[in-house]
């Protein structure tokens, strides 16, 4: 392994007439390299600076966006533009035992410059490489062979058990110096030990002298009911109380004498007789307790918690065929560790008052403190969602295609396997934004000729898709409409593995609950814009969809804002529930030219088939 260690520090000692060698400008360079590397890990720690988003282009490739990250050992890791790499390029891929992989980064170095050496005393070295040109690597490793992160154990929380049986272990922790007038939060944790099938109740009283509770009291009721967790599996719960001025030093949190009891499936367990946790009063501030306690930690602490000597910047999760693997998933959330740099803290600042708001506590006969309780589960994922696959198809044409030329892609796993799956292509491209004022992807499902006119890129072309259920997998068929001189057709494709039996939600009870529109049908001219709203009939408001029926027939943001197309003719909206499609509803829109009396519908009526023949000419 290599040496992490860049202390103690020595630099070059110059007096007159003194002989350097390469040696010597060698510890120059190391002398500022370590000493600036040593306060990266200092100051800043190890993680991503900005940028590094990791995001799958296609089943076998990755895009890495520049970025700047730093390792464990302080070294800067800069990827100066995108990189695009395929996944079977990668480091590391060939040694892949699972289908669960980590995208790591890590500092390389490279000499380069070749030149003629003076020295030629050995006819080996004739030429040497002039510089040295500070680089990145990409490489893969299964993410289960990823060591855990070592985090130093401090003296900042005191912990004490209140219950802990074969299957069960329960903790209450705080921290261990609390500062008076000011909030404080205590947690207890479960956490199941065991894959035996067993639900937790505990209930409990823990007398606080020095706090108080959101109820003005002295007491903290702990009750838990049917706790059921799977092996691994762990419940965080919250409580916030506020610590009392005092002239005393420190206060003791105990168990009240015969309130605790526990039960696993319903019969009872033995609980601690006893339960006490010392906790210091000090008079500092909360920042003032957390930057001594962080303070405290010694050089050696701080080297026993170095991180890896690379970055981890995102976890894939693969299929595999006969033939490779494909990219499945990227997750980047919780697995990229990001470096807090003083130079966005003011936006930092910023972003988080959206989120985070002044504490207010009533100064009443009781005092109160704002408290809450937040449950995190570790859930499984529900069975009756779809689940969605999408990636990049490309299908190529040669030389000399022509208008009527059919084209098939090879054919593509979806990875969503063996089931009935839907599959859906459309025509990616790009196309000069004007309000951002870049080129911004675009993709088109349906028709392109519709968006032709704006958009010249746009390849005239229709398209098929036939899934084959029993491989999981499909083909993509394109015949082209018009002689273009492209060589390669670059579709998105999107796959939707639907439920199956009443999965769908075909079975609920959807009676008497209906959807209609405010307004059914609305006269309006050529270009003219109108919203649509919604009314609920014996339901909860929800989130609606809207659609045109026919393409062509205008546009209809999916707020329910229709703009009229410059063709005059009664066109149909369609509004369905999003969650619940077969709630639906039809709305009316009667476009014609300026000039035109207004025709005038009852609440209710529905439109005549052609409600035109209805006007008044």
């Amino acid at each position: 392994m290599k040496n992490t260690q860049l202390y103690p520090f020595e630099r070059n000692r110059y007096y007159p007439k003194k002989r350097l060698s390469s040696a010597d400008y060698n510890a120059e360079q190391e002398y500022f390299n370590n000493k600036r590397r040593f306060l990266n890990g200092l100051m800043y720690g190890s993680g991503v600076v900005c940028g590094l988003g990791v995001f799958s282009l296609d089943d076998l490739s990755l895009l890495v966006e520049s970025g700047v990250a730093i390792d464990g050992m302080g070294r800067e890791i800069v990827v100066e533009s995108s990189d695009v790499k395929k996944l079977s390029a990668l480091e590391g891929f060939d040694a892949l035992k699972s289908d669960e992989a980590s995208l790591c980064l890590r500092y390389r170095e490279e000499p380069v410059h070749k030149v003629y050496a003076i020295d030629t005393s050995n006819s080996e070295n004739e030429y040497q490489y002039n510089r040295v040109r500070e680089g990145y690597e990409l490489f893969l490793t299964d993410t289960a062979d990823i060591p855990p992160v070592f985090d130093m154990e401090t003296e900042f929380l005191t912990r004490g058990v209140l219950l802990t049986t074969e299957n069960y272990n329960v903790v209450y922790q705080m921290p261990a110096t609390v500062s008076c007038g000011h909030l404080v939060k205590a947690n207890i944790s479960i956490e199941k030990l065991t894959t035996e099938d067993v639900s937790l109740s505990y209930e409990g009283v823990l007398q606080l002298p020095a706090f108080v509770t959101e109820d003005g009291i002295n007491e903290l009721n702990i009750n838990l009911e049917d706790i059921s967790l799977g092996e691994g599996e762990s419940l965080s719960i919250d409580y916030w109380m506020q610590a009392l001025k005092s002239s005393a030093c420190e206060s003791n949190i105990i168990l009240k004498t015969g309130s605790a009891a526990g039960e696993e499936n319903g019969k009872s367990v033995p609980v601690p007789a006893n339960f006490t946790i010392k906790v210091i009063l000090s008079e500092s501030t909360p920042r003032e307790i957390v930057n001594r306690e962080i303070g405290k930690l010694n050089l050696e602490m701080l080297g026993m918690t170095k991180g890896q000597d690379y970055i981890r910047l995102a976890d894939l999760k693969l299929v595999r065929t006969d033939s490779a693997y494909i990219i499945e998933s990227v997750t980047e959330t919780g697995i990229k560790n990001y470096v807090t740099t003083p130079a966005e803290e003011m936006k930092r600042g910023d972003y988080l008052e959206y989120f985070v708001r002044e504490a207010s506590l009533e100064q009443g006969s009781k005092s109160r403190a704002l408290a809450y309780t937040e449950k995190e589960y570790t859930t499984n994922k529900d069975s009756s969602s779809l689940e969605i696959a999408t990636g990049i198809v490309e299908i190529p044409l040669g030389e000399n295609a022509r208008k009527g030329d059919i084209f098939y892609s090879g054919e593509i796993v979806h990875g969503l396997g063996k089931a009935n799956v839907y599959v859906d292509v459309g025509y990616e491209y790009l196309r000069e934004d004007e309000a951002l004022g870049v080129n911004a992807k675009s993709t088109i499902y349906g028709n392109p000729d519709i968006f032709a006119k704006d958009q010249r890129t746009v390849v005239d072309a229709e398209t098929a898709v036939r899934v084959l259920n029993d491989k999981g997998s499909f083909i993509v068929g394109a015949r082209l409409l018009k002689n273009i001189d492209y060589l390669v057709l670059t579709y998105r494709w999107v796959a939707i593995k639907f439920p199956s039996g009443n999965d769908l939600g075909l079975t609920a009870d959807f009676e008497g609950k209906s959807i209609a529109p405010e307004t059914p049908t609305v006269r309006m001219g050529t270009k003219e814009s109108h919203y649509f709203g919604v009314r609920f009939n014996n339901m909860d408001k929800c989130s609606v969809t809207y659609e045109m029926t026919e393409a062509g027939t205008g546009d209809i943001s999916s707020d329910g804002i229709y703009t009229a197309p410059s063709k005059p003719g009664v066109y149909e909206i369609r509004i369905y529930c999003t969650d619940m499609p077969v709630i639906c509803t039809y709305a009316y829109a009667i476009v014609e030219k300026k000039g035109y009396e207004e025709l005038e519908l009852a609440e209710g009526e529905k439109p005549a088939a052609n409600p035109l023949s209805r006007m008044i000419k």
